[in-house]
Formats: C-alpha cells, structure tokens, sequence
C-alpha cells in the first residue's frame, strides 16, 4: 500500500483512465497476468516510546511482479515490519504463503520468494528496460484498492530527476513522474513500455492531482547486484554538505577558481565519513570521474542533466570515485571510496528491528531517531520539543564528540514514587549520567549499574540544553527496580544490539 499520506487524493483518477485501453494495450494485459502479482501483508509497527510494546496489527494490499531467478520483487514498504505475507494470482484462488528474502528500505524495493514450486506454474518473470523518454508512454499495472482483476493505467512520462523516497524519508534516488494514477494497492506494480519494465510503482504526490512516481531501472539494477553476494548493502555517498555559490562571481574569485570552471562548493565532511580526510570547507569539486559539474552540481548522464550524486549511484559499497577539486586556487584530485556515510542523528526511517531501550527505576532511555520523533504525529518537525528539533536539523555542525554513537533520549516515565518529580525531563537528549557522558544507548545501561564512590547516594542525570538536573534516590531506585519492570509488564530492562 503507497504511503497514505502521498496517495489521499489520488483515488478518483483510476475510473477517468482505466476505460481507455485500445487493443494493443488490451493484449499486453492478458499476457500480464502470467506476471503480476496481489501482495497482502499483516503489519504490526514497533511502539518507539514504550519499546517493549508494539501497535495493532494491520492489513495491506499492494502488487509485484515476476523477475528472472523465481523472484518477486515490489516495494519495501509493501513487506515491512511484516508478520505475515501471502501472494495471489490472477484468476486462481489459492494463496501462498511468501517471505521476505532481501530488502532495501533505503531504495523501497524487496525481493520476496515463495517455497511452494507450483505458484510459479505458467508464470512469465518480465524484463528490465532503459530509463523511458518525456513525454513517451507508459503503462502502469498492479491491483489498486486490492480487487480481482489487474487494472492498467496509461500516463505519460514528464519529469526524472532526483527525489526523496518516502519510504525512508531521507534518501533521495532517481525517481520518474508520471501522470498515470498510482493508487492505494499499486505500489510495487511493474510500470511497462513497448512489453518490458521501465520502473516500479511507488509512490504519489499528495498536493497535486495525477501525480505519481516510479522506481527506474537504475536503481532496480543497482539493487539487483548488490543482493548477488546474499547481502544488502545499500546506496553509498560522498558524505558531503554541498552550496552552489559559484554562481556569485565574487566567490568565484575569492575562492581563486579559474573563471572557466564550474563546480559545487563543499560546506562541510560527515564526522568518520570517507571523505573526511580527503575534502575541506571551500573546497570546489569540479569533476566527478568523467563528469564536469556545473554550478548547480549537475551532470549530463543518461542523456539527461541529472544532480551529480546520480554518478554515486551507479557505484556500489567499497568502489571508487576520482574527485577534481580546487583548493585555494590549487587544482588537485583525489581517490574517495563509496560508503553509507550516515549522520549520527538517523534520518531515515528503521525498519523490521524491534527498538532498543534501557529501563531503569522506570526511565525509559530509547535512541534519538526519526521513529522516535515522528511519535508526536505528522506535524512532528513543529511539535517536537526544541533541542531535540536543533540536534535532528543540525546534527552534522552540532557533533563535535568522535565517540559519539548516537543521541539519547528520556522517551517515558513509568510512575513510581522512585521517580517522582522526572515529568518535565520527559523527552529530552541525555548528556550525562553520575558524569559518565552519554555517547550512546550501552552508556545508560552502564552508567546505572556502576557505582562510584562518592556518587552512591543519587543518580544525577544531566540533559543538553538543561541548566537543571534530574536527582534520583539510588537506594529507592535499585529497590523499586524490579517492582516497576513487573507492575508495567516491562519483559527486561534492556534491550540492546546484542540481544535484538
């Protein structure tokens, strides 16, 4: 099912378009039931304030298709924090039962496979094409809002550039619009041209009428080699914070470029980025292996004037990129490795891993990331207390600290006279317990279970951006310890990457 939030207003459009199928069309779509596939899924999310919990389970349709290899492959949002996954054919009744074998939230594809031989009985896996042209046609075929039958919806392609993918809501890849309709039930559908697959449906724009996106070819491949050796690894990145301030010709000279050359300027390196040793601040990058850059930090590829990040893309984990970039005037180049190159604060959404905690006395300490946050609902980036929104936004400026894991946040409080008076703590980053500085969640589970001369009698608790502490009693709290875990049904006090 395409995230709702994107696909709301998209429901009437299926009826304006799905009668317009001429003969050819009509044709494909027999063939393609040999091909494409209904996907329904129960869903139970993980609960990132009280982690031991997770929410009601619920239901989802969306559609895959056939590949080379007995392969199913459709959206990872589609499979995600899944508890079960069935699949089902055009015209036949039964259902088999499926399981997730590779999946990619970062690109929002998966592969899904199925133990009973028969389901791929008179199945056809369908063939990858290239990236399709503007204003050409495509085709998109799925089971919207669930259905029978496989429904088609012709669009025209008119636009490829690079977007966020809304299943992780951080990572941009290329994506294809289209003015074909992508409904509830879509995602995940192939998207075909002259019989073969230009894309995966995906996603749509909430704001804007006939509106939706596809996955291409591209990163379907990328996706598809990267699991040859039995693991994902994901989409690497340079790691840098890029400006495009060569436009001013006044910069240009103070950062003594040639006048002839374009390029994009470089803000600042992620901390243990594979790039860190390598660029500066004002450094300009003005090639990318073959690729000149122009000002806007765009290349010509595929045909296409796409963000340089696209020649990232085509690389793999552990491969390489030659770097051509002014310093001062000086002309230099350099070998840069591609890796994953995360912030520490998490922007994308966590899949399909149960959240780790600490409890103590009723504390409960979870990770500060983009789970946590959006607990406070869609206007989450407004509602979120306000150091917590600083650290999300600025994460890469604010962190100076190289042992640094992750921020720590107070996510609840479970009521005890141990931990009375800890309510206007709630939500806020740790920085440190009894002095111990907080550089990751294994900190907290320790910092509670040592005992220091001199600090026995409480736990004191500091927060970033708090003059105030929070004092707890650690006799009362080692005592009611074990009470608090019992009376709220907590099942350990801990939960950490050890024991996921």
């Amino acid at each position: 099912m395409c995230c709702q939030k994107w696909i709301l207003t998209m429901a009437v459009a299926v009826s304006a378009l799905s009668g317009s199928l001429n003969a050819s069309q009509t044709t494909e779509q027999q063939g393609l039931e040999k091909s494409v596939v209904l996907i329904r899924s129960v869903r139970q999310d993980f609960d990132y304030v009280t982690p031991w919990k997770q929410k009601a389970m619920r239901q989802s349709i969306g559609s895959g298709f056939l590949i080379a290899g007995k392969k199913v492959l459709t959206n990872a949002h589609n499979v995600s924090n899944c508890k079960y996954i069935e699949l089902k054919k055009e015209n036949i009744a039964k259902r088999y039962p499926a399981r997730v074998a590779f999946i990619g939230h970062d690109c929002d594809l998966a592969i899904l496979t199925v133990d009973d031989e028969s389901f791929f009985d008179g199945t056809v896996p369908l063939e990858l094409a290239g990236i399709p042209r503007v204003n050409s046609t495509v085709s998109t075929y799925g089971f919207p809002m669930g259905g029978n039958h496989i429904s088609v919806t012709e669009g025209v392609v008119s636009r490829i550039e690079t977007d966020t993918y809304v299943h992780s809501g951080a990572d941009a890849h290329l994506v294809i619009q289209t003015d074909a309709a992508i409904n509830p039930g879509n995602s995940g559908g192939p998207v075909m041209q002259n019989g073969k697959v230009v894309g995966v449906a995906f996603q749509g724009l909430l704001m804007a009428e006939g509106i939706g996106y596809l996955i291409p070819t591209t990163v379907i491949r990328h996706f598809l080699v990267d699991i040859e050796d039995g693991k994902y690894d994901g989409f690497g990145s340079l790691g840098v914070l890029l400006y495009p301030g060569l436009h001013s010709v006044s910069y240009k000279d103070y950062l003594k470029v040639p006048p002839n050359e374009d390029g994009i300027i470089v803000v600042a390196t992620i901390m243990h980025s594979s790039v860190e040793s390598i660029l500066q601040s004002n450094d300009v990058i003005t090639r990318i292996d073959n690729y000149n850059i122009d000002n806007d930090g765009m290349v010509r590829i595929y045909g296409l004037r796409l963000h340089m990040s696209e020649v990232i893309e085509t690389k793999y984990i552990g491969q390489t990129a030659e770097l051509t970039f002014y310093r001062r005037g000086k002309l230099m180049k350099e070998t840069a490795t591609v890796a994953l190159n995360r912030l520490i604060f998490e922007q994308g959404r966590q899949y399909d891993r149960p959240p780790r905690y600490v409890c103590f006395a009723g504390l409960t300490f979870v990770p500060a990331t983009r789970n946590f946050l959006e607990t406070w609902g869609r206007d989450w980036r407004t509602n979120i207390p306000y150091y917590l929104r600083y650290l999300f936004s600025h994460s890469m400026q604010l962190n100076t600290d190289r042992q640094r894991k992750e921020y720590v946040a107070l996510a609840e409080i479970m009521p005890d006279e141990a931990n009375s008076y800890a309510g206007d703590f709630r939500s806020q980053p740790v920085e440190s317990i009894n002095g111990i500085t907080i550089w990751g969640l294994d900190d907290v589970y320790k910092a509670f279970k040592s005992r220091r001369a001199g600090v026995d009698d409480f736990y004191t608790i500091k927060f970033m951006g708090n003059n105030r502490t929070l004092l707890i009693d650690a006799k009362k709290a080692r005592l009611r310890h074990q009470l608090i875990l019992n009376r709220y049904h907590i099942p350990a006090e801990a939960r950490s990457e050890e024991n996921l």
